[in-house]
C-alpha cells in the first residue's frame, strides 16, 4: 500500500473513531472501569507501573537520539548509513507538530476534559465529559488527548525510515509500543480509551503526511 493510500485509510479510521466515541461515550467509562479495582486504578503508584511508564516515555526520544547520531555520523563521513537532512527534518517536524503542538500544546490545554481518576465515577470530584465537550472542570494538562500515547505513536516515523528488510518489524514494534503505552495510561487512570486511541491516530496522520512529503523528494534511508 502506498503512503497516500495508507494516509487515506488512517484518515477514515480517525473519522470512524471520532464518530464512535461521540456516539457511545459510555464506552470510555466501561473500559476505564476494567482498570479500576478496589477503589483505585490498578497501575497507580505501583513500582512496576512506574518503571514501565519511564521506559515508554523514554523510548521515542531514544529513537530520535539514535537517528540524530546517525545523521551526524553520516554528515561527518564516518558512516554511509543513517538519515539524510530531509529525513531528519521529517523526524523532528512530525514530533514537534503532532505530540508537541497538536496534542500537548492545543488539545490538552484547551479541551477541559477531566482524567478518569479525577471524575466522580472513579473517586474524583469532577463530572465526566465526552471528548468533544470542552466545558469540563480540568484547567490544564487535561485528559484529551494523551500526549504519551501520541509520542509513542510518533515512533512510526523512524520505523518508516528503517531499511526495507526490517521495516515491517520496526513498524510492528512502533505500533506495539503505542498500544502498550495507551494501556498503561488507562491502567493509571490517566486517560480514557478515546484519549489514547485518537491521540495515536492524530499523530499517525501527521507522521504519514510528513512521510508523503519526505518520499516526494526521492529520499531514502541509505
Amino acid at each position: 500500500m502506498s503512503p497516500k493510500s495508507t494516509l487515506v485509510l488512517v484518515a477514515f479510521l480517525t473519522l470512524a473513531g471520532l464518530a464512535l466515541f461521540a456516539w457511545a461515550p459510555e464506552l470510555d467509562l466501561a473500559v476505564a472501569g476494567l482498570f479500576f479495582k478496589d477503589g483505585a486504578f490498578v497501575a497507580a503508584s505501583t513500582p512496576a507501573g512506574d518503571v514501565w511508564r519511564r521506559v515508554f516515555w523514554d523510548a521515542p526520544y531514544a529513537a530520535l537520539a539514535i537517528c540524530l547520531v546517525g545523521y551526524v555520523l553520516r554528515r561527518s563521513g564516518r558512516s554511509m548509513r543513517g538519515p539524510n537532512g530531509r529525513a531528519t527534518i521529517f523526524l523532528i517536524a512530525t514530533l514537534a507538530l503532532g505530540p508537541g503542538l497538536l496534542l500537548n500544546g492545543v488539545l490538552k490545554e484547551h479541551t477541559g476534559r477531566p482524567r478518569p481518576v479525577q471524575t466522580d465515577q472513579f473517586g474524583g470530584d469532577w463530572a465526566f465529559r465526552p471528548y468533544y465537550r470542552i466545558d469540563g472542570a480540568c484547567p490544564s494538562n487535561c485528559s484529551f488527548a494523551s500526549g504519551e500515547a501520541g509520542t509513542s505513536a510518533w515512533t512510526l516515523a523512524p520505523a518508516l525510515l528503517a531499511p526495507t528488510p526490517v521495516r515491517p518489524y520496526a513498524v510492528a514494534a512502533a505500533l506495539a509500543l503505542t498500544a502498550a503505552t495507551g494501556a498503561l495510561r488507562m491502567a493509571y487512570g490517566g486517560h480514557y480509551l478515546s484519549d489514547v486511541t485518537l491521540a495515536a491516530l492524530f499523530t499517525i496522520l501527521v507522521v504519514l503526511g510528513g512521510y508523503c512529503w519526505y518520499a516526494r523528494g526521492g529520499s531514502r534511508w541509505i
